[in-house]
């Protein structure tokens, strides 16, 4: 496959996506991010194992490069996915605790 085809190729695929993830209902953004870092934790796997298999520098500077990619999609979508919990909380929820509480003293 010459250079211009993958070019086009990956261009149309970039179209593509652009034309449908403009067209996802927000009501329907949460589970398509979600099952975005599904995937990117498969791909995520799949790096890693491909990274241990490696045979010379080529291979593994391109397993490092794929698994850093992978981790920051999924890392990514993560932090993503909260923020849009956060906002889209209902207004009589409480606030999850992030930060620990200590332990109460029992009682006699």
């Amino acid at each position: 496959m010459s250079g211009l085809e993958v070019v086009y190729i990956a261009g149309l695929a970039t179209l593509a996506g652009y034309l449908l993830i403009g067209r996802v209902p927000s009501v329907l953004f949460t589970p398509l991010l979600a099952g975005a870092s599904f995937a990117h934790g498969i791909v995520l796997v799949g790096a890693l194992v491909l990274l241990g298999s490696a045979e010379d520098t080529t291979m593994r500077v391109l397993g490092v490069v794929a698994v850093v990619a992978a981790t920051v999609n999924v890392v990514g979508g993560f932090i993503v996915m909260q923020r849009l919990f956060r906002v889209h909380r209902r207004s009589g929820t409480p606030t999850p605790r992030t930060e620990s509480v200590p332990a109460r003293e029992p009682t006699s």
